[in-house]
This record gives structure tokens, sequence and C-alpha cells, in this order.
């Protein structure tokens, strides 16, 4: 009986974020990002809590976590797709609203090292421009290598990598506070380690942008 009940919330929980995101067909990106938000956050409450007030406080803090996708981000979107034409960099719309870089090893990091390369600097100087105008928005830096070496090896430089990008970016005037840093080692590869072309794929960093829901008063 007692699982019964923790399984009731959950199923309702599923269905108020289901109802949320096809209810928002006419609704702005922004207030779709807000409902997904709460949707979720309720679905975490629920999960962490067995009672209604863990799903309320859940649906709280996921509306106020949520992204938003604004009219700075659709230009700094524009911005770094003209700026990184022609370089390999891809520049997409997460589905959780935040502006993502990927990075590709042929334009940042040389193997094994993490000193920026030249051809880099333009595309964090683009990236930087503008950001201490928008408080509320966030940087968060990832690192990644391929399988070649250790994890020993490759988790420090994944992490270094993230960290001379995010160092570049603090020169240029960009908030050292705003910005995170990750590295993931080889955990977290988007093609076949077993070829060349593979591991040049998967030696990058992502640049991620967010912009955070405004608190209301």
């Amino acid at each position: 009986m007692q699982q019964q009940s923790k399984f009731i919330p959950l199923v309702t929980s599923l269905c108020v974020v289901t109802t949320l995101i096809g209810g928002c067909a006419n609704a702005t990106k922004e207030q779709q990002g807000a409902a997904m938000g709460a949707g979720i956050g309720a679905l975490a409450g629920v999960l962490l809590g067995d009672n209604r007030q863990s799903a309320a406080i859940g649906a709280a803090v996921g509306a106020l976590g949520g992204y938003v996708w604004s009219k700075n981000m659709e230009e700094k979107k524009l911005a770094m797709e003209k700026a990184t034409a022609g370089t390999g960099v891809v520049v997409t719309q997460t589905p959780d609203n935040q502006l993502k870089l990927n990075i590709p090893s042929d334009i940042s990091f040389d193997s094994g090292r993490y000193n920026i390369k030249p051809n880099l600097q333009p595309v964090l100087d683009q990236f930087a421009q503008g950001l201490n105008g928008q408080p509320l928005t966030e940087v968060r830096i990832v690192g990644h290598t391929d399988s070649t070496g250790t994890d020993a090896v490759n988790q420090p430089l994944s992490m270094n990598r993230a960290q001379s990008a995010r160092d570049y970016l603090v020169v240029k005037g960009v908030d050292a506070r705003r910005i995170a840093t990750e590295g993931h080692g080889a955990k977290q590869p988007i093609s076949d380690n077993a070829t060349d072309a593979g591991r040049a794929k998967n030696r990058r960093i992502e640049i991620f942008l967010a912009e955070r829901q405004p608190a209301k008063s």
C-alpha cells in the first residue's frame, strides 16, 4: 500500500510535465522554458519527498532555475555563427535554452596540450563581448579528451583546457565568478575513438551560455 501511495504522486507529476509541455504550443520560448522548469522541479520534489509540499517546493525551484531564450541570447547566437563560420565550430541552442559552442581540437588545443591556439582567440573574443552588460547570464566551459592515455592524464588535461578558456575570458573582462569549469576526460565521446578522425572530434571544449529566468519580486 505504501508503494502505491508513492507511485500515485509520481504519475501525477509526470502528467503535470506532459500537460505543461503540451499546453504551451502558443506560448513564447521564455514561457515554455519556465513551464518545463516547473514541471521537472515538481517531479524532482516528488522523487525527493513523499508529500504534496515537496512537489510544490520542487515546482517553485524548477521555475526559478529555468533558462530563457531572450533577444540577447538570439543576437549572441547569430554573432557567434558569423564569427565562427568556416572554422568547424558548431553553434546551437540546446533544448533547455542554452547557447552551446562545440569547439573542435583543430582550432582549440594541440594533442596533449592545454595552451590556447591562436585560431581560438577570435572566437573567445567575440564570445566575451557584451557579457558584462548581461548580469543574468552564466558561462560554463567543459573540457574533453579522446581515449588515448589513462584517466590520470586525461581528467586533469580536460580540466586544464576548460580553465585555459576561462582564464582567457577573464582577461577579456568577463567576471570569473560567472564562469564554471568542468573536465570530463574521455568519458563523454561524441565519435568513435577507434579512428583518428573520431579521436579528433572527441578532443574538444564546449562552451555554454545561459540566461536565468529573472527573479519575481
